[in-house]
């Protein structure tokens, strides 16, 4: 009996260790965008977790510039290792010559740590890394933001992408409490063709404010799908148990509305987009009827 225990927990291990590098690009439909404008191909990339040795993972990464996107969010965590960073910029370096912008969160400030596997499916405890040695991120940003790419640290920015106007607003990580919702707060430009609020942790509080202020969609990572799933079928992504944050499970990845003020009903919502992401904690490479993806977000008129 307890063979069979030993042996079917191994099986399930290795499925999850297999299942983490199993990448997969998503692609959804938004109708966000003004009647007659020209359709906006948007690529979410989130939660890399890049340590240098990982070299599938930097390939993939590459192989994502085939999709042609007009613009690129990266919602942060892109870092797993102190030596990361050339290792990132390479992996998306065809994609950093398209307008880009982005944000940061925990894990590119902090190096990771071992902690205990099962924290995954657990509710969030309160607990954060802020400890542990810090990563360069400031690497990072130069990098980023060299190749052209917005920097939207709890700051506003406009971009001008093919013929359409674009506002923006972001954050830095709400997990860690770093960010300044008073630096960007207000309506959003109604001149805009298209306004997108930006965090790396869709935690209620953020997302309230950008749908309270008029922004058209909210792009987020942190989540991580929830990286330990309950299975409903082959192919298909399983029940989340936890968002790491105070996002309801049913939101942690994929499409869905924000009404304003976290009410049904009310007539202000934007569009909420969540990456499960495209990494782990690389301690543990595990992931659970949830595959590491990025998203192609065609944007179309209304």
């Amino acid at each position: 009996m307890a063979g069979g225990g030993a042996a079917a927990g191994a099986a399930v291990t290795a499925y999850a260790v297999w299942e983490a590098r199993q990448y997969t690009l998503r692609k959804v439909d938004v109708r966000v965008l003004p009647a007659g404008a020209a359709p906006l191909r948007v690529l979410h990339v989130s939660d890399i977790h890049m340590t240098p040795g990982q070299r599938a993972k930097q390939e993939w990464l590459r192989g994502l510039a085939e999709t042609e996107p007009d613009l690129v969010i990266d919602t942060g965590d892109n870092l797993a290792h102190r030596d990361a960073v050339p290792a990132v910029l390479d992996a998306l370096g065809p994609l950093l010559e398209v307008p880009g912008v982005f944000v940061h969160g925990s894990n590119d400030y902090f190096e990771p740590v071992l902690r205990n596997p099962l924290a995954y499916v657990l509710p969030d405890s309160g607990w954060r890394n802020t400890t542990s040695a810090q990563l360069p991120w400031g690497e990072l940003t130069h990098g980023l933001a060299g190749a052209g790419w917005l920097d939207l640290t709890n700051r506003r920015a406009s971009l001008d992408v093919g013929d359409l106007r674009l506002a923006f607003a972001g954050v830095d990580d709400p997990h860690l409490e770093y960010d300044d919702l008073g630096a960007v707060a207000g309506p959003a430009d109604a001149a805009a063709d298209l306004r997108l609020g930006v965090a790396h942790a869709p935690y209620l509080r953020v997302l309230d404010q950008y749908a309270a202020d008029g922004y058209d969609a909210i792009i987020a990572g942190h989540t991580h799908g929830g990286q330990v799933c309950l299975p409903r079928g082959i192919g298909v992504a399983g029940r989340t148990l936890t968002t790491n944050c105070d996002l309801e499970p049913e939101r942690a990845r994929g499409l869905h509305r924000h009404p304003a003020a976290s009410r049904p009903g009310d007539p202000g919502s934007a569009w909420l987009h969540v990456s499960a992401g495209v990494g782990t904690n690389p301690y543990f490479r595990i992931r659970v009827a949830c595959r590491p993806e990025a998203t192609v977000l065609t944007l179309l008129p209304r």
